[in-house]
């Protein structure tokens, strides 16, 4: 299988898939599922021509779980050591969800010179933590029950997540049994120590002063129903701070969009990727 090791770290292996040639997008998965998430984005971008790479966060899906490193820092160093052992050159960068910070951290501690551009979807960029000068935020309650039921009743709590994931309820199922059922597969095995502390890092990492880190050609998806990372906290929010970006708005689309609104967003993705 496909791994990088961590040279700083012994016996650290980040799982990766690589498919096709030419310029290479690096697909970071969100919290708290893996790069399997990425499946109907990953032809699409193929088609145009481009080498797909997508990994594993670590203690997700097939890469090593560690008692530590799930700060942004150490997750953009797992990122950075993937671009530097797989020698890419002139790369883009596509951040989903909690994968949005290791993009902007990335930026911010690595420099832009080998980054051509980067999409952030339904991202948590800049913050998702209600603050006194961030009033749309999620409540420090609401995260904290979250914290709490992830550490008390995991499992049970990301059966009930994956439907907030895609606003699944009595009156509107958008996505299939099998696609919930799929997701908390993944989320389910993924390492409880990696779940829990990156969801402290998605919850508490304020974004903000590093927006002008972002000084490559920026796409930004969000859903305006993104029941998880709200759009004004995050997308609108994200839109203002960073120079050179295009915002696209996804009307009723909920924080899965990937999967609820595929074609609009690969539709976003491939223009951004033809026409900037």
């Amino acid at each position: 299988m496909p791994y990088i090791t961590k040279e700083t770290e012994k016996k650290v292996q980040i799982y990766y898939e690589d498919f096709g040639t030419g310029q290479p997008i690096i697909l970071v998965h969100g919290w708290p599922l893996s790069g399997k998430s990425w499946e109907l984005q990953i032809p699409v971008l193929l088609n145009l021509g481009y080498r797909v790479i997508t990994y594993d966060r670590r203690g997700f899906g097939k890469s090593t779980p560690t008692a530590d490193g799930y700060d942004y820092n150490s997750l953009a160093a797992d990122l950075h050591d993937l671009i530097t052992q797989l020698e890419l050159k002139n790369a883009i960068l596509f951040g989903f969800s909690m994968g949005g910070g290791e993009v902007v951290r990335y930026l911010t501690n690595y420099g832009s010179e080998n980054i051509d551009k980067v999409a952030l979807i339904s991202s948590i960029i800049p913050l998702v933590k209600k603050k006194d000068d961030n009033p749309e935020g999620v409540p420090q309650e609401k995260l904290d029950t979250i914290l709490e039921s992830l550490k008390k009743e995991r499992v049970t709590f990301l059966e009930s997540f994956h439907k907030d994931f895609y606003n699944y309820g009595f009156l509107s199922q958008p996505v299939s049994q099998k696609q919930l059922d799929f997701d908390w597969s993944i989320s389910s095995n993924a390492n409880a120590i990696a779940t829990v502390k990156c969801a402290e890092s998605w919850a508490d990492t304020d974004f903000r002063q590093e927006l002008k880190n972002v000084n490559v050609k920026t796409l930004i998806v969000h859903g305006d129903k993104d029941n998880i990372v709200p759009i004004e906290t995050a997308g609108k929010q994200a839109a203002e701070g960073i120079a050179d970006n295009r915002f696209i708005i996804v009307e009723g689309g909920p924080h899965g969009l990937n999967v609820t609104h595929p074609d609009q967003l690969n539709a976003a993705l491939s223009e951004f990727l033809t026409t900037t």
